[in-house]
């Protein structure tokens, strides 16, 4: 694998990573399957692909993709709770909704059209534009956008530790390990569970805005899949640098979408994989990183069980031994 490949991969991996994070937030903190996450990092990179095509600067794109995967999470958590929707089939149903609603909103660069699948965004001014033009000026080269997103990713994580330990993200927390328990306590779980989804989907779409920006397009086809790529990144994450902390998670978890990305960049790189096995591959990780560890679990706790048996026979034995001998 060369070096400009695996700078590449490293990018990819840095900017996912903050899609990841919101992954995490829904999967890890809120215990909720949110498949909105397919539909809201595309309208992400819609938004922000729109409104760069039409002049707004790339920083004001990106914030309002942001805000527009806050209003999408939010609509989710709604359905869910107010409207008494599945969580599971809340997240299709918006993800539905959101394929229609990010090709009119590419559809906005077109007046002869109401839609359109795709927005290039070449010789655009875009934020890595701007980060290459810096990092040429103060002699970075071409570690110019991993200095830059390695900030950004740094920023959101910070962010999701504070937020995290304080009053409103403990209960956020305690919503998703025990909601009848913390409801009991007077607490308003159906709007914690509205924040907590509104904020996952925050990152991702902001993640998707910059994804657009650094390929230099948007497709309504991008979003395929987002929610394994963060699991498989949130669960790789995990099993290598381990859960103790909610800052050694977050860390886990931005490696985790690093290492993953530049595993599969290896094996396209080497001809081991096809572009087209991607998916395929993210979901096979997923179910080995999901299945093994229980197995490994199953296992301990088997041996464990055997060795408490065996200890039980031969206190057993000495104590039968012990009262031959006083006969």
């Amino acid at each position: 694998m060369t070096l400009p490949a695996l700078l590449n991969a490293t990018e990819m991996g840095i900017i996912f990573a903050i899609m990841a994070l919101g992954v995490y937030l829904t999967f890890r903190i809120l215990d909720f399957p949110d498949l909105t996450v397919d539909g809201s990092f595309v309208t992400g990179a819609s938004i922000a692909a729109v409104l760069i095509f039409k002049g707004y600067s790339p920083i004001i794109a990106s914030i309002a993709a942001l805000f527009a995967g806050f209003i999408a999470g939010t609509i989710t958590g709604i359905l869910h709770t107010k409207g008494k929707i599945n969580n599971l089939l809340s997240g299709i149903l918006m993800m539905i909704a959101l394929y229609s609603i990010n090709l009119r909103i590419m559809g906005l660069v077109d007046e002869n059209v109401t839609s359109k699948p795709n927005i290039p965004l070449l010789n655009s001014e875009t934020i890595f534009s701007h980060v290459d033009t810096w990092s040429a000026s103060v002699g970075l080269g071409q570690w110019g956008i991993i200095v830059f997103m390695s900030a950004i990713v740094l920023l959101f994580k910070f962010f999701t530790d504070y937020f995290l330990k304080t009053e409103i993200g403990l209960a956020l927390r305690a919503t998703g390990d025990n909601k009848r328990m913390i409801r009991s306590f007077s607490a308003n779980t159906d709007g914690l569970i509205i924040l907590g989804v509104g904020l996952s989907n925050a990152f991702v779409a902001f993640s998707g805005g910059l994804m657009a920006q650094y390929n230099e397009f948007s497709d309504i086809s991008m979003g395929i899949g987002m929610i394994v790529v963060g699991l498989a990144s949130v669960i790789i994450g995990e099993a290598i640098f381990g859960t103790k902390t909610i800052g050694r998670t977050t860390v886990a978890v931005i490696f985790g979408s690093i290492i993953y990305r530049i595993f599969i960049s290896f094996a396209l790189v080497q001809g081991i994989l096809d572009a087209s096995d991607q998916k395929l591959v993210t979901a096979i990780i997923v179910i080995l990183a999901l299945t093994i560890p229980k197995g490994i679990e199953k296992y301990r706790e088997k041996k464990r069980k055997d060795k408490r048996k065996q200890k039980m026979l031969n206190d057993l034995q000495a104590s039968s031994q012990e009262g031959k001998t006083i006969a």
